[in-house]
Formats: structure tokens, C-alpha cells, sequence
């Protein structure tokens, strides 16, 4: 779908906080439309390439806007310490690892169809490079790890809270949860299914059947009912993911550069060039995770073993924006 001239012109010519707005709240509408399990595939797989105008708009002409990025888009991690502020009695924090706006429609349908009630469905930054270990950083824990069996530390910035980080069934899940009043559960799905399929050739397709299938599942929302008895919960994720099977090939110089620079990946950590290229394919970034390079954009390139068909890691909208769901039962 071609990006109208009035917005194409607003977002070139309004400064960067409303400019990011208006570029996410577009990127939420096309994502959070419902969905049935039987076309999710391919309508998730349209949704994916209407959002790439998006893309191609940042990458192309409003490159300017990823420096604005970390500054005028309010990180997850700031939002979810802002909200452990606020005075409810007993709140809850379920991380899905790698949740992207994709999974939204199913998160909407389950919460209402099980009379939840849904505050607020947004989105906000992931940290940069959008990866796990960042994310964990930022909240004081040193890794996703450290919360498995309670173990986080007591110095991390969601505090009171009983942590957990596990990789099992649903309702495995749900008999983990006690009676104490905070929680902070971290899944390391769909972050999982991402690197098992990356190299699948059909990774997008694969995993939008599975997230269908696991949260339209009456088990994960037993399992968000039990987080939600007493508490205010609040489901989001580190990180999103990109469907970098449907990018399109680079050109030969840059391409030559991709590959050498971050061979199958979509950052560098370090000080890097960024090339010569205008408009970028790569943005260096400088912040409390270090300094990195970031691949920008829906590029694709050659590399040994075959370039992966889904990734994080670099700036592209369906990688560095989370979900945030705020529901109460």
C-alpha cells in the first residue's frame, strides 16, 4: 500500500516525538485488525509488507528519524518501571520473549472473549539492538535467566516482585503462580520458535500458525487469569522480530557491506563504519548498552548457511516495537 502524500509530508516535516507517534500509531492499526486462525498466514504475511511502506519511508527519505528514536519513543522498559510505580495493590508482569505487534489481534480477541478488561493496548520502543540481554539489563537484571525459581536480585527496579523464567506448557504456568502479591513471569516464547524457524524458509508462516494455535489456547488465558486474580498484569515482550524472508535483496555494494559487516545478523556490537551509502543501510547507535551498528531497513543480503527468514536485532518497526497490554479480570 502507497503511503499517501499528506502523511508522507507530515512525517517529514513534524518533529521527531510526533513524527514516531504517528508512524506507530498507523503501524498498531494495521497490526491490531482481527484475525481468524484459518488466514492469519496470509493476512499477517500482507500486514507485514503494508507495514514495510512504513519502513520504506524511514529507510529511504526520513532516515533522520531512527537518531530521534531512542529519544522520542519512550523505551518498554521506562514504561514498565513507570507503571511498578503506580499505586495498585498488586500487579503483575508476564514477558513474552520476542512478542511482536503481529500476536496483538489474538491478544485483543482472547481478552475480551474471556472478560478480561483491557486498559490499554499500545506500543513502545525495544531497547537498541532490540535483544534480550539488553532489555534484561535495563530492567537490573543481568540476564532473562537470573528470574528463573525467584532468582531475582533484589536490586533490580521492579522490586517488590517473585520472578520466574521458564520454558514450559501453559498450564505448567499457571501452578507456578502463588499468592504473592507482584510478579514478574518471563516466557521465552515466541523468541524460541523465531530461532528455531529462522532458517526454515517459511518462518513467518510457521510461526503464525503456532501463535495462533498457543494463544487462542483456553490454557494460556487460564494461565493470564491465574496472574490476573487480584492483580493489575500487564503482558508485553523485550523485543519484537522481523520477517526478514520477505526483504528484498540488497544492491551488490551494498550487500557486499551487510555481509561483511554483520554477516547473518542485523547488528554489530562495537565501533563500526557505517558505510558510504545515502540513503543508510546501517545506523550507529550509542547508548547505556554500548556502542553498536544496526543494520536499517528491509535488506537482505547472501551469506554462508543462507540468510535467516526471521531476526532481531536491527531497526526495523515490527523489531524494535513491543506490545503493551493492560488488562484487569
Amino acid at each position: 500500500m502507497a503511503m499517501d502524500s499528506a502523511t508522507f509530508e507530515r512525517l517529514l516535516k513534524e518533529p521527531a516525538p510526533d513524527a514516531w507517534r504517528r508512524v506507530i500509531e498507523q503501524t498498531i492499526a494495521i497490526a491490531s485488525l482481527p484475525l481468524t486462525a484459518a488466514s492469519a498466514p496470509g493476512d499477517v504475511t500482507k500486514r507485514d509488507r503494508e507495514i514495510g511502506t512504513l519502513d520504506l519511508f524511514l529507510s529511504a527519505c526520513g532516515w533522520d528519524l531512527w537518531q530521534d528514536f531512542g529519544s522520542a519513543v519512550e523505551r518498554t522498559s521506562e514504561r514498565l518501571v513507570r507503571w511498578w510505580a503506580e499505586p495498585y495493590s498488586a500487579k503483575a508482569i508476564l514477558i513474552l520473549d520476542g512478542l511482536s505487534l503481529r500476536e496483538l489481534p489474538w491478544m485483543i480477541e482472547g481478552a475480551k472473549k474471556r472478560g478480561f478488561t483491557l486498559h490499554a493496548v499500545t506500543a513502545h520502543a525495544s531497547e537498541l539492538p532490540s535483544e534480550t540481554n539488553a532489555f534484561a539489563r535495563a530492567l537490573g537484571f543481568g540476564s532473562r535467566s537470573q528470574l528463573q525459581n525467584n532468582g531475582g536480585a533484589a536490586t533490580h527496579k521492579l522490586t517488590p516482585a517473585r520472578t520466574e523464567c521458564v520454558d514450559l506448557p501453559w498450564k505448567d504456568c499457571a501452578d507456578l503462580i502463588d499468592s504473592t502479591p507482584n510478579w514478574i513471569f518471563w516466557h521465552p516464547w515466541p523468541d524460541s520458535m523465531v530461532h528455531d524457524g529462522a532458517g526454515a524458509g517459511q518462518g513467518l508462516d510457521t510461526l503464525t500458525r503456532d501463535a495462533a494455535e498457543r494463544l487462542l489456547d483456553d490454557a494460556f488465558w487460564a494461565f493470564v487469569e491465574r496472574l490476573a486474580v487480584g492483580r493489575r498484569v500487564v503482558i508485553t515482550s523485550d523485543h519484537g522480530y522481523a520477517a526478514t524472508g520477505l526483504f528484498f535483496d540488497a544492491g551488490e555494494a551494498e550487500a557486499a557491506f551487510l555481509k561483511a559487516t554483520f554477516k547473518s545478523g542485523r547488528f554489530a556490537s562495537g565501533a563500526h563504519d557505517p558505510g558510504p551509502f545515502i540513503p543508510p543501510v546501517a545506523l550507529s547507535v550509542n547508548n547505556a548498552h554500548g556502542e553498536n551498528l544496526l543494520a536499517v531497513g528491509r535488506w537482505k543480503w547472501r551469506s554462508q548457511g543462507g540468510y535467516p527468514t526471521l531476526a532481531h536485532g536491527g531497526a526495523s518497526l515490527l523489531e524494535v516495537l513491543t506490545p503493551f497490554v493492560e488488562l484487569t479480570k
